[in-house]
Order: structure tokens, then sequence, then C-alpha cells
């Protein structure tokens, strides 16, 4: 019994750092979005820090224009890039689950 449970937690700590690894792997995992005319493109990594903005220069003549497009692109990126974040950390959780009784369909 003892040994099943301190297997559980070896298998648990394993999972801890498969995920802490992942978090990290995904700073280098890029999203790129563009407003739907490309005068605005977003590089963000997949944990959702900003590595780049381009915005072209007709943008700059309104700043009401240039709000809309940065909020409505950023949005776009950043829904992105959570998918993939919260797909590859599902993933690494589900590999390194203990078989712990009735919580099976926990991570489907």
């Amino acid at each position: 019994m003892f040994g099943d449970i301190m297997g559980m937690m070896g298998k648990l700590k394993e999972t801890q750092e498969k995920v802490e690894a992942t978090k990290k792997r995904l700073d280098s995992v890029l999203i790129d979005e563009a407003s739907s005319d490309g005068l605005l493109k977003i590089t963000l990594t997949a944990n959702r820090k900003i590595k780049n903005l381009e915005i072209d220069d007709s943008l700059l003549e309104d700043k009401e224009q240039l709000e809309d497009y940065l909020v409505l692109t950023l949005n776009k990126a950043i829904e992105k890039a959570t998918g993939v974040h919260e797909a590859e950390l599902a993933a690494v959780a589900k590999e390194g689950m203990p078989n712990i009784p009735g919580m099976d369909g926990m991570f489907k």
C-alpha cells in the first residue's frame, strides 16, 4: 500500500517537473496574428508574452482606429496562445497522472 502511495507521489513530482519544463518550452513557441487587412501584426509566445508588434503607418493617423485594431488583434492572438498553452499542459498532466480510481474521466 505504501509502495503504491510512494509511487504515485514520485509520478506526481515527475509530472510537475514536466509541466514546468513545458511552460519554459512554451516561451519559445511563437503565435502570429494579424488584422484582417494586415495593417497590424502581433507575435506572442504561447505563454502570452508579446514579442513583436508591427503597426502600419496609416494606423498612426487615427488613434481610435489603432486602439480598435490593437484590442481585436491582441484578443485573437491571446485566444490562440491560450489554446496552445492549455492543450500542451493538459497533455503533460494527463500523461503523468497516476491511475487513481474515480479520476480517470477528469482529463478527457
